[in-house]
């Protein structure tokens, strides 16, 4: 269920649609199944559309799990470990300033209090990870087929010794249960930055607690809904460090920990997606990939902390990556549509007066696609529909913003991959790097 990144996947389905144009047969012809149903909410058969402009709105929904629209249960992971203070590299508070870490910039001494890890605390990873599940609840409709909840999770450490405070400490917390009134999880969001980061990386404890909310176990605060689909999106700055050992050291024992409580959320049928956020999240990814691997989820390396905001509001909960429309009488491709993540869509395509016929089509995430075709009639309105030219105004921005931080992730990547390079190739001439702890918290 990749996320934002997942836009990449467009010029395939923009391929789809135009092997349509070349003369390929009609939607929904091959006998075996089709890996996407696709629901057409509007315009309905035999009405009649009409716009000042030549472009006629369409609306639905794309399925990947069958006939109808399914229910979908979602808990986001949110880590709040001490490291999370680190600036994110991106005005998350958009007040105009980027908070940066003076342990990595050049400042003047006493430029800053001794400990700052970013000028602005508003500009934190913490911040951004809260921002990007408020962005997420944006696109969602309260009171729907999605329910969202949100778990946040660290470690309390003792200070002089650096291990747990207690062996039975409680490391993650319910900070809102699944609910379909995103209003109110928007609203405690903010508690959750008004405490601040603290302690060391459980993530045995945050997947646990997720695991316990979504399959309604014992001493969840959340109804169980055992038809609907459940997804955690886990995010993480670093490596898990607790329950066993230092609280700044990555034990294999804790690395256990989280792997075992991937293998129960598997068999409790949740699906996690991991997002290793910065430089300590990817140095070594074992942990986050592998949970992804065994829940049949998804990883996503974020090269800059701060994109979590815009990857999140673009991830997919209905296995659909995108949605694109060609009209077959004029021979135009549309890609002005918007993909919710529960696989509601609404878009614009070209139409010409009269009879039209659109053909739409969805990419799953595996690759797969499927079509449907429906027939419109449009005529032209004397009066403007100023509403409509907003919408299609506010998607192409949206779908924009969205490629160039693909672009910018591509090219952060390929950059990275050359330094990489040449140091590798000095480190030939001369002595052997020195090894180096893993990072902790």
């Amino acid at each position: 269920m990749p996320p934002a990144h997942a836009r990449r996947r467009r010029g395939a389905a923009a391929l789809v649609a135009l092997l349509a144009l070349c003369g390929a047969a009609g939607a929904q012809t091959s006998a075996t199944p089709s890996p996407v149903k696709i629901l057409v909410e509007s315009p309905r058969p035999g009405d009649v559309v009409k716009n000042q402009v030549h472009q006629a709105p369409i609306r639905g929904t794309a399925i990947a799990f069958g006939e109808r629209p399914i229910d979908f249960d979602i808990m986001v992971v949110i880590d709040v470990s001490g490291s999370t203070r680190i600036a994110s590299g991106v005005d998350v508070d958009r007040d105009g300033q980027i908070g940066i870490n003076p342990q990595l910039e050049p400042s003047p001494p006493g430029a800053y209090p001794p400990g700052t890890l970013s000028t602005d605390p508003d500009d934190s990873i913490l911040a951004a990870e809260v921002r990007a599940a408020d962005a997420l609840l944006a696109t969602l409709a309260s009171g729907g087929r999605t329910r969202v909840g949100v778990i946040s999770f660290s470690g309390e450490m003792n200070p002089n010794t650096g291990h747990r405070t207690r062996y039975d400490q409680q490391d993650a917390w319910l900070e809102v249960e699944l609910t379909s009134d995103f209003g109110v999880v928007r609203s405690r969001l903010p508690e959750i930055l008004r405490r601040g980061p603290d302690g060391g990386t459980n993530f045995a404890a945050g997947l646990r607690l997720a695991i316990t909310e979504l399959s309604g176990l014992s001493g969840a605060r959340s109804r169980a809904r055992p038809e609907a689909k459940k997804l955690a999106l886990f995010l993480s700055d670093g490596l898990p460090t607790f329950p066993i050992g230092l609280g700044s050291v990555s034990d294999p024992g804790d690395v256990e920990a989280a792997l075992a409580a991937a293998n129960l959320a598997h068999r409790a049928g949740i699906a996690i997606n991991t997002y290793a956020l910065g430089p300590s999240a990817l140095t070594n990814p074992f942990a986050a990939t592998e949970i992804s691997r065994i829940t049949l989820g998804t990883f996503l390396p974020v090269q800059n902390p701060g994109d979590i905001v815009s990857f999140l509001q673009g991830t997919s909960f209905a296995n659909v990556d995108d949605v694109v429309l060609t009209n077959l009488t004029t021979k135009e491709v549309s890609t002005d549509v918007s993909l919710l993540p529960d696989g509601s869509f609404s878009g614009f395509v070209p139409v010409r007066e009269g009879r039209n016929q659109v053909r739409i089509t969805a990419l799953t995430s595996d690759g797969s696609s499927a079509s449907i075709d429906v027939e419109l009639d449009f005529e032209t309105s004397g009066q403007g529909e100023r509403e409509l030219a907003l919408e299609l105004e506010r998607i192409r921005e949206r779908n924009k913003e969205l490629m160039l931080l693909i672009e910018r992730d591509r090219i952060q990547r390929f950059r990275e991959r050359q330094r990489k390079e040449l140091e590798i190739g000095v480190g030939k001439e001369g002595d052997p790097p020195t090894a180096e702890p893993a990072p902790g918290r």
